[in-house]
């Protein structure tokens, strides 16, 4: 598959992600937000490595848990810590500063040298989220703050060691992202059962709204993320972030009646313009060209010939 073809694919995971509010609003039970995280990620890890049918060996079960953690484990209960403590504007863009951990973490242990390019379309795309997301009305809160910080930073980290991992020989990205899944949701679990309690009960609304977020959201999410971290740089995956509260904004819009202003659309436009300007392929030099110098001998060959088939070329 072409590179396009490979960045359209793995745009569609924050594109999913960006359902996950309305989803959780409209379909699932309140005020449940790790309880719904260990049931995004433990049945669809279970699933994707059962569908691979190959476990880890060797280094691969504590690599599988550590990226299972960073990607997680420990992002999911930050991430929803931070939702909670903060509007969800303030939350989306923390998150939307991922990109610019990317590319530091990325450049230290990748060695992936970010280009001017990449570090203006990294914070173009957090100014145009925080166009979109954030109001007047805005608070801090400095647990919530520092919890979406790390849950960014977590993720960041998770994506660069991915890439800087790789994945064993014969080894595709389905059970690697299985692997990473459940790990992440056995953190998940403990975490959910000590902080919330027991588990709701469900309706039908309930189950179809965890189908879709263990199967789509989730499962096939995650799959096509990781699939591309090994395909692409780790910097122009993460530049795809700013689809998910831009997905997010659009489907409040259509589906739920939120109004979108002017400075709002703006915002879309420039998040969008930097998602697109991150994908774009580097510059590669243009070769100097070489400069050719003629021995006297051969000038006067040349010219010798030149005369003999009647004349001297101008």
């Amino acid at each position: 598959m072409n590179r396009i073809g490979t960045i359209a694919l793995t745009a569609l995971a924050p594109v999913s992600w960006g359902s996950t509010y309305f989803v959780a609003t409209e379909l699932l039970p309140p005020d449940r937000p790790l309880f719904t995280g260990a049931m995004r990620a433990l049945p669809a890890g279970l699933l994707l490595t059962a569908l691979a049918r190959t476990l880890p060996k060797g280094a691969w079960w504590w690599k599988a848990a550590v990226l299972g953690t960073l990607n997680i484990g420990a992002f999911f209960p930050l991430l929803f810590l931070s939702a909670y403590r903060l509007p969800g504007g303030v939350a989306a863009v923390l998150g939307a500063a991922g990109p610019l951990f990317v590319v530091g973490l990325a450049a230290l242990l990748l060695g992936e040298r970010a280009s001017l390019r990449t570090v203006l379309a990294a914070v173009a795309g957090a100014l145009g989220v925080s166009m979109v997301v954030l109001n007047a009305q805005a608070r801090l809160d400095l647990v919530g703050v520092v919890a979406g910080v790390v849950s960014s930073l977590s993720m960041a980290a998770g994506t660069v060691m991915v890439k800087r991992w790789g994945r064993p020989d014969g080894v595709g990205p389905l059970a690697v992202a299985g692997w990473q899944l459940t790990a992440g949701g056995l953190v998940v679990v403990p975490v959910a059962a000590l902080v919330e309690g027991a588990p709701p009960a469900l309706d039908g609304h309930a189950f179809l709204g965890y189908g879709y977020m263990m199967l789509i959201n989730t499962g096939i999410a995650y799959w096509l993320w990781f699939r591309g971290i090994g395909r692409l740089t780790a910097t122009s995956v993460t530049l795809l972030g700013p689809l998910s509260p831009l997905t997010a904004a659009v489907i409040g819009w259509a589906a739920l009646g939120q109004e979108l202003s002017a400075v709002q659309l703006v915002g879309m436009a420039v998040a969008f313009t930097a998602t697109v300007a991150g994908q774009l392929p580097p510059r590669t030099p243009r070769p100097a060209a070489k400069e050719s110098f003629s021995s006297a001998e051969d000038n006067d060959r040349n010219i010798s010939m030149d005369l003999s088939n009647g004349g001297v070329r101008r």
